[in-house]
């Protein structure tokens, strides 16, 4: 049996991907968890073969499941991790893949309802390959291509400075102290940083959120 442990904060979410998982042959879901914290736990206590988690977890609605996956490649290299996103959001999944591919996974959450589909996920990512929806494939292409001409360069000084305060998680206000500057000023920084990096609509995906995961992808390649 492929023991497996599920990141989910939604209730509803959680209910029907676990009657997915234990519908499914040679699968067996050990624990859950709503939170971050929670899952790593339950890694910790159980050994699962695989994690499957939501990409945004509390406490913060982020990159909790990119994060999850980056410490589980620290603490628990064995561990498979697959991440499930409404979205098909190609800087998570290459934020995801950018520390190694082995053992990793990224599928959209519609895929949980072929259950035969899911359980060759995991399997797949079991043994230590690579699953990528094939929805997210011409959006990576398109991604990486993107990070040839990113903008990236086009910050000035000052800006690249704010943006790997941005990438480390530090607030507005964090910012502002450790560079000895006004929020307003790094208010309009930032303004600056996510027109010239073009990153979209605001509503699909948090524009902060995404401007630093640029900024990660671009520091590891």
């Amino acid at each position: 049996m492929l023991r497996v442990v599920l990141g989910e904060d939604s209730y509803l979410a959680r209910e029907g991907i676990s009657r997915a998982l234990e519908a499914a042959e040679g699968i067996e879901l050990v624990a859950s968890g709503g939170t971050l914290d929670e899952v790593l736990q339950a890694v910790d206590r159980l050994e699962p073969d695989v994690v499957l988690s939501d990409v945004r977890m509390p406490p913060n609605h982020t990159d909790e499941g990119i994060r999850l996956a980056i410490e589980l490649r620290r603490s628990h290299p064995a561990i498979g991790v697959v991440i499930l996103s409404q979205h098909a959001d190609a800087l998570y999944a290459l934020a995801l893949f950018d520390d190694g591919s082995d053992g990793r996974g990224y599928l959209l959450k519609d895929r949980v309802r072929d259950r035969e589909e899911l359980a060759r996920a995991l399997l797949e990512v079991a043994r230590g390959g690579t699953v990528v929806d094939a929805k997210i494939v011409n959006e990576l292409l398109a991604v990486r291509r993107q990070r040839e001409t990113s903008g990236l360069e086009t910050l000035t000084g000052r800006e690249q400075e704010i943006l790997a305060l941005v990438a480390e998680g530090r607030s507005n206000g964090d910012i502002a102290e450790t560079l000895v500057v006004t929020k307003r000023a790094v208010e309009g920084h930032i303004n600056s940083i996510f027109s010239k990096l073009e990153l979209g609509d605001p509503e699909r995906v948090d524009r902060r959120v995404k401007a630093a995961l640029l900024y990660l992808t671009e520091q590891r390649s």
